[in-house]
Order: C-alpha cells, then sequence, then structure tokens
C-alpha cells in the first residue's frame, strides 16, 4: 500500500472523528453495528420468520400481539427472562415498558410461566441497576436484555424504531421516528435465545487482517467482536495456513482488511469452502493487492483500484443514505452508513457457459454506491479529489455487493445457497467508529 496514501487515509478519519458533534455521529454512525449484524445474519441463514411488526409511534399506544408471537410465547420450553434497562425520560421508555407488559400478560393469560419479565429504571433501582449492569456486561441504560439457558441477547433502543435522517445543510442531522418495531426486535431475540445450537464466526487472519482482541481506537475489532459475542455469536480466529481448511461448523468466514498475499493453497481453500455453500464477508482495504480479487473474479465481483467519493462531510470519507434491494439493506432504510475511503466493489458480468445453468451462476446485487454527482477517483494522492473526465469515472460506483450461487426461484430450493458480501471498506467497524454511534459500546 502506498505510505503517503495510507497517512492520508488516517489524517482523514482523525479529522472526520474530530469534526463530528455528537447529534451528527448519532445520526451517522447508528447504522453501523445494525450493517454488519444484519450481514452477518443473512449469510449464516439466521433470520427470524416474523413478518414486519410496526406501530407508528405518533399515535398508537395500545399493544396486541400478533399471532405469530403468541405462538412463539405458548411453544416456550424452557424459561426466558427480559430485562429492560430503560430511564424514565426516554422518548421510547412508555413503548418499551408497556410492550413487555403486553408479552407478560399473553404468556400468563394461556398459562405460560416460562416468560418472565422485569423492568428496571435505573435512575431508582441504582443498586440492582450496578448489580445487573455488570452480570450483563452493559455499559449504558436503555437496552432490553433477554436470557435463557446462558444465551443472551441485547435489544438496543436505535433497533426498536424506524426513522429517517436528513443532513442540515448547516451541518448535523434531523431525525424522526417513523414507526415502533419493538414487537418484531423482542420476538425475534426470544427466538435468538431459545436456540440451542450457537453460530461459529471465524475470522480470519495471517494476511495483516484487523484484529478482534484489537482495543486500538482507529484500527481494532474488539468492540465488534464484543457486540456479536452478545448476541449469542461464537467468535473465533483462522489461520488457514496452519489449518488449511475452513471447518466444517463455520457458520460464516470474516475476513477483514487483509493487506498482504493470499497464498494459492489459501485462496483454493476458500473456493472449495463456497464450494460447500460457506459464507463470506470480504471487508477490504483500498491501494491494496493481496490476490483475493482473483478469487473474487471468479464470483463476478471486480474489486479495483481507486477509491469512491461523494457526499462528504470532512472530504474523503462517503456518506451513504440509499441502498439496493436486498435482505441486508432492508433494515437501513432512511438511515446512513459513512465509509471511509472505500475502493470499488463491483458486478463483473462474465457469459454463462451453455454447461451451466442458471444455479451454477453467482448472482450479484449492489448494496451501497454513491450517486451520479459522485465518482471512482483515481489519483490518490490529490487531496481534495477533484474529478477528472480523462482519468475519473462518474457515479454511481458501487462499494459493496452480495452474492450467492444456488437455487433460484423454482429450481432445487431444498439445497442452500453459497453466499458472500464484499465490501470496499474495513473501517467502518473499527473500535472508533463503532464509539462514534449510539450504542457503539
Amino acid at each position: 500500500m502506498d505510505s503517503d496514501f495510507t497517512d492520508d487515509r488516517k489524517e482523514a478519519r482523525r479529522k472526520i472523528w474530530l469534526s463530528r458533534g455528537r447529534r451528527f455521529t448519532t445520526g451517522l454512525n447508528v447504522s453501523v453495528s445494525v450493517f454488519l449484524a444484519v450481514m452477518v445474519l443473512v449469510l449464516v441463514n439466521y433470520f427470524s420468520s416474523l413478518c414486519h411488526m410496526h406501530r407508528d409511534v405518533s399515535t398508537t399506544r395500545y399493544y396486541m400481539l400478533s399471532d405469530k408471537t403468541r405462538n412463539l410465547l405458548q411453544s416456550l420450553k424452557e424459561p426466558v427472562k427480559a430485562i429492560a434497562f430503560f430511564q424514565q425520560g426516554h422518548e421510547l421508555a412508555d413503548d418499551v415498558r408497556n410492550l413487555l407488559k403486553e408479552y407478560g400478560y399473553e404468556a400468563e393469560k394461556m398459562g405460560q410461566s416460562k416468560f418472565e419479565v422485569e423492568i428496571i429504571d435505573p435512575d431508582r433501582d441504582l443498586a440492582h441497576t450496578r448489580e445487573l449492569k455488570q452480570k450483563y456486561d452493559l455499559a449504558d441504560s436503555n437496552v432490553v436484555v433477554f436470557e435463557s439457558g446462558g444465551r443472551k441477547k441485547y435489544v438496543e433502543a436505535k433497533e426498536l424504531v424506524d426513522f429517517a435522517i436528513n443532513l442540515k445543510k448547516e451541518g448535523g442531522v434531523e431525525r424522526k421516528n417513523i414507526a415502533f418495531k419493538g414487537e418484531q426486535a423482542f420476538s425475534s431475540a426470544i427466538q435468538n435465545v431459545i436456540q440451542v445450537s450457537q453460530p461459529v464466526v471465524y475470522f480470519l487472519s495471517g494476511h495483516g487482517e484487523r484484529d478482534i482482541n484489537d482495543y486500538n481506537r482507529h484500527s481494532g475489532y474488539s468492540s465488534i467482536a464484543r457486540a456479536l459475542r452478545r448476541d449469542n455469536t461464537e467468535i473465533r480466529l483462522l489461520n488457514l495456513a496452519e489449518r488449511r481448511v475452513v471447518p466444517d461448523d463455520c457458520s460464516a468466514l470474516v475476513i477483514a482488511g487483509p493487506n498482504k498475499k493470499f497464498s494459492g493453497d489459501e485462496l483454493a481453500n476458500l473456493s472449495k469452502y463456497m464450494d460447500r455453500k460457506g459464507r463470506i464477508l470480504v471487508l477490504l482495504e483500498p491501494a491494496t493487492t493481496t490476490g483475493i480479487e482473483t478469487f473474487l473474479e471468479s464470483w463476478n465481483i471486480k474489486a479495483g483500484p481507486g477509491i469512491v467519493v461523494g457526499l462528504s462531510i470532512s472530504g474523503r470519507e462517503l456518506v451513504v443514505m440509499q441502498y439496493g434491494e436486498h435482505h441486508i439493506t432492508r433494515k437501513l432504510k432512511n438511515i446512513t452508513t459513512v465509509f471511509y475511503l472505500p475502493r470499488p466493489v463491483e458486478t463483473e458480468s462474465v457469459p454463462l457457459p451453455s454447461s451451466e445453468t442458471p444455479v451454477d451462476r453467482p448472482r450479484v446485487t449492489v448494496l451501497a454506491s454513491n450517486t451520479s454527482e459522485g465518482w471512482l477517483e483515481t489519483n490518490l494522492k490529490e487531496s481534495p479529489a477533484r474529478f477528472d473526465s480523462k482519468t475519473d469515472r462518474q457515479g454511481p460506483v458501487s462499494i459493496a455487493v452480495a452474492v450467492e450461487k444456488g437455487p433460484v426461484s423454482g429450481i432445487e430450493v431444498e439445497l442452500k445457497p453459497a453466499r458472500m458480501v464484499v465490501v470496499g471498506d474495513s473501517l467502518f467497524v473499527s473500535n472508533g467508529a463503532l464509539s462514534e454511534g449510539v450504542g457503539g459500546n
């Protein structure tokens, strides 16, 4: 990687974080942990079958649980406890308490003794709050913890509402709550903790990848590892040079920010894993060639040179507010994600051999891109970036894609598809990026 560009990227990150007020970061980074968590959930096929259950937060204060939620409560075989830590003055406090009381009422009405609700006011129950925060590793309030058999699921306030965010010309953001989706979040959490099998997510190592045990603000991944563990996911490291195969218990493999060359055997093992209907999340570094680009090309994905620029606050980060149609992006409607000097990640059209069927062909969906007002910048040393029609390419240019290969509608639907998500940035889920948003802990 070009040393000047590396320094420029570090300085850009520093300016980005210093330039944001708390109000700004609250809106812009609120989606970061959601974005990565949903990507992992999609990859391990860990979706809840519950339908979307939203309520208009401006009018509705009466809660009638859906049939699916009532059936879920009735089916409980092991005790499930919901503990709400919400301050009285929080805008969602009444909604959360009333909805949880409705869960408890429905469970009691049907004679179900396995569901228990505890509602705590952190500002009044000080001693009990300290005890439970230590037990559940909580730094902040305004969260609901669901627990069963030692398995825990944390539902934070930001996950309970759909909201719209608009950037102000004078700086900062405007946020407006649109719909309360507490039932969807709570019932999904219950389903999460009653599942005995725990997803295992491996983080690849050996190529300079981001370290899940690194607490460095700018480069470490300890915060996202902690968030995944808190959501009932087991995290392990994998070095393919040592192990030489992706384990059978791998629910998803994360390759985060590699900057050293992959060997041919390692790339072959990644291909073998995908042939076994694997799931991989690749978070790339700009101005870096590791050989994984060749592997991605076999999946009709091109990770090219340059950086993608567009709507920005301090110069070289990319603010994304619109997304492609996909399971991953459905939860990102009306919220904003910030990427740091992302490289282009695009679909590469490859003719379908006559011997292959649509099931054999990788199907690529764009998840995020800049707009037509942005472009692909090829001069990495130019700051601020300026569009050059001779060397740069006008947007939109995609920076994140999802690809799968396997069953399509009406064809071999019993098979599980192989899935991969590729993002042209690994810093958007670093410790510093997460801590700048609400609930980054």
